[in-house]
């Protein structure tokens, strides 16, 4: 089991976050027709091939790189450790990466992001209904906090809110679903070998879901431009391939709890990253859920009143 070192996990996850706040505002560049604004012929992008090219681009990079440094040994897994493997990357990544898209793409991103990280409290759930994690009032603040100030932050309150569909809102829950599994089965797979390894059998299993669900026929007959497909290689290494290298390390040293809470940091960085870039104008209730976030991602890593017991996260059968 590799050692933990939790200050790092919480740097590795603070990292993906970053990443993805950045995908987060060129994913919705893309649906809103802001990426390409003269390319009025360019067929548009669907969130299939969004999530399909992310997560095949990344292990078309990341595969051979890796087997270059280590060979054959880079594969040595065992077969019920592979079809784990290939479980998280259909239900987990494949999974939360595409219905995040298609609720974007239905409703608007404050709803998509609002109901996607209500994936923190499934997770607390299911470590106390497992008897993981107890039911402490810190984790359980700390998990209010967190979605409450992701609320904030987006601009839910007071801006918007919720755009009600009844397609965008189910593929939000189901994205919120698959993030909170992928948390906690990754990390049950994660405390046993490398990181690189699981990341490479994972983003294997996405891209077979994907290959069967929309075969490459389907993805030619698209006729995306030269710029479109450039824009899918560069969106699947800063959405997949360097975050989830971050992520996947944070949940080698932190619980699922801890790293999902820390992941909240997500729409925090987005209105940075817009108001920086974008130039866009960060309201009062925005910074005020920036700094409940912040709180809340402090507030979870602090130590209890008793020292916890290292519990191994068994997979979910």
């Amino acid at each position: 089991m590799p050692a933990r070192h939790p200050l790092r996990g919480y740097l590795y996850i603070a990292g993906a976050t970053f990443f993805w706040g950045i995908s987060a505002s060129l994913g919705r560049a893309v649906f809103t027709g802001r990426l390409f604004p003269s390319a009025q012929a360019w067929p548009p992008i669907d969130p299939l091939i969004l999530a399909q090219s992310r997560t095949t681009f990344s292990l078309i990079v990341l595969a051979p790189i890796l087997f270059a440094r280590r060979g054959r040994e880079l594969f040595s897994l065992p077969k019920v450790d592979v079809w784990r493997c290939l479980l998280l990357g259909t239900l987990g990544v494949a999974a939360s990466n595409y219905f995040y898209y298609l609720a974007i793409q239905k409703t608007n991103v404050a709803t998509a992001i609002i109901i996607q990280y209500t994936a923190p409290v499934w997770v607390l759930l299911y470590m106390v209904a497992r008897g993981l994690q107890a039911p402490t009032a810190q984790r359980i603040f700390s998990v209010g906090l967190a979605v409450v100030g992701s609320a904030l932050a987006i601009g839910f309150v007071g801006h918007g809110g919720l755009r009600f569909s009844t397609l965008g809102i189910a593929a939000a829950m189901l994205a919120a679903f698959s993030f909170a599994f992928y948390n906690v089965y990754g990390h049950g797979i994660l405390s046993r070998y490398d990181r690189w390894k699981i990341l490479v059998f994972t983003l294997g299993g996405a891209v077979l879901c994907w290959l069967i669900i929309n075969p490459p026929w389907k993805i030619a007959a698209a006729h995306y431009a030269p710029a479109q497909w450039a824009f899918l290689v560069v969106f699947a290494v800063a959405s997949v391939l360097i975050p989830f290298s971050f992520y996947f390390s944070g949940l080698q040293h932190l619980d699922a709890t801890r790293a999902i809470v820390t992941s909240c940091l997500e729409p925090v960085f987005s209105i940075l990253i817009a108001a920086i870039t974008l130039g866009e104008i960060v309201r009062p209730l925005q910074a005020l859920g920036i700094v409940i976030v912040l709180a809340a991602t402090v507030l979870v890593q602090l130590p209890g009143k008793q020292p916890e017991q290292a519990v191994a996260v068994e997979p979910i059968e």
